[in-house]
């Protein structure tokens, strides 16, 4: 059976689409949501009845009735942050294959700030969520947070992770200890010793692992007195932890930051001190960030498929199927830039 195109007086309702389709409204409204329930055969007659129709799905009204809408959720850090906009990039691309729109929710990387933002979520009924950004190694502050999470996916909505985090849900992981790794192990490899990392704050999942891969490296090269400094996870904070590692050691060669914002403060505090990079100084990055290969001098760092990483979130959170929570992991790749050499 094929559907020809057909003149509806008005806007086209779900009641015409089932009408012409031969089937029941109920059954109209799951093959547009992608529901496996329907039949291969009836989810084409519906779509066919639709396309001749020009309908389109009204996420509004679906609301109303007491579904889910079709809009996605995007929970991030800092949205100027480059490496949160490509990710947003990504799901804003796989969404619209899908034929989902997104819904931003900006954190403040607080436990507070997320549990407000998943509530918000949670009240527009948007249809997925994806939680993008560090979570933390922190049981109490998760608790809450999870658990608002948990019921939102209880009651039928969609939920991916991006990164580490306490919860039984689909995940896209990048190797953020494979990261630090890379980057420690490119310094000694060009015979550094006396090596500084700015980092974001302690109980973040992604400080704690690319940390824990530098801690590795150190160990291995039988280095024990790198230099450690906590700041905020930002440009600012990261000129606020090289100030502080440049007070209290003058014989450093080398400053590995643990994101590339971070990096970019470093760069500044370097630059504006007077102290040459890399001849004085070498310094890393991690994530790279579309920005960082426009850096004078171009920033050597690990380079994380950020953009990839939403598309597969966005990917997860809306195919049709649904099943057993399904871990992604993605890879890194070093990249060596002008900002690091051997030391003077």
């Amino acid at each position: 059976m094929s559907v020809r195109a057909q003149h509806v007086p008005g806007e086209p309702r779900l009641s015409d689409v089932a009408r012409l389709a031969g089937v029941s409204i109920a059954t109209a409204s799951r093959a547009l949501s992608g529901a496996r329930a329907v039949t291969p055969e009836l989810g084409r007659r519906v779509l066919e009845a639709a396309d001749a129709l020009a309908y389109t799905v009204n996420p509004h009204a679906r609301s109303l009735a007491g579904g889910l809408t079709a809009v996605l959720g995007l929970m991030v850090y800092e949205i100027d942050d480059p490496y949160f906009a490509e990710i947003a990039g990504g799901v804003i691309a796989g969404a619209a294959e899908q034929g989902w729109s997104v819904q931003v929710s900006h954190q403040d990387r607080t436990p507070a700030s997320d549990l407000a933002g998943a509530r918000l979520l949670r009240g527009q009924r948007v249809g997925a969520i994806v939680i993008a950004g560090s979570g933390y190694r922190d049981a109490a502050m998760n608790t809450m947070l999870n658990a608002e999470l948990e019921a939102y996916a209880a009651s039928g909505g969609r939920l991916v992770a991006i990164g580490h985090r306490d919860l039984d849900c689909h995940a896209v992981l990048p190797d953020n200890v494979g990261a630090g790794r890379a980057v420690a192990e490119h310094l000694v490899a060009l015979g550094h010793r006396r090596i500084g990392v700015v980092a974001g704050p302690e109980r973040m999942t992604t400080v704690q692992d690319r940390s824990r891969g530098i801690a590795e490296v150190a160990a291995a090269a039988r280095i024990d007195d790198v230099a450690w400094e906590h700041a905020a996870f930002t440009r600012d904070g990261g000129r606020a932890a090289t100030a502080r590692l440049l007070e209290a050691r003058n014989d450093l060669t080398a400053i590995i930051a643990l994101n590339d914002t971070m990096a970019i403060g470093a760069l500044s505090v370097l630059r504006e001190r007077g102290v040459a990079v890399p001849q004085a100084v070498s310094v890393t990055g991690v994530d790279d960030v579309q920005v960082a290969q426009d850096l004078a001098p171009a920033l050597t760092t690990v380079r994380l498929p950020m953009a990839s990483m939403g598309r597969r979130a966005a990917g997860l959170a809306l195919r049709a199927e649904r099943g057993a929570a399904q871990v992604v992991e993605v890879g890194f790749e070093l990249v060596v830039r002008a900002s690091t050499a051997p030391p003077a």
